[in-house]
C-alpha cells in the first residue's frame, strides 16, 4: 500500500521551504524544492506493489 502520509509530509515540507523561498523573490529555487519533491513522491507511489 502507497505510503500516503509519508508522501504528503513530503510535499508539505516542499511547499513550506517553497513559500520561504519565494518570499525572498528566489522564483528558480521554490520551483526546484517543489520539482524534488513532486518526483520523490511520484518515486515512492510508483516502488510501492500495487494491486
Amino acid at each position: 500500500m502507497a505510503d500516503y502520509p509519508k508522501m504528503y509530509a513530503i510535499l508539505c515540507a516542499a511547499a513550506s521551504e517553497a513559500l520561504d523561498w519565494l518570499a525572498a523573490g528566489q522564483t528558480q529555487q521554490a520551483a526546484s524544492v517543489l520539482q524534488k519533491a513532486l518526483l520523490d513522491a511520484e518515486e515512492l507511489y510508483v516502488a510501492e506493489d500495487l494491486p
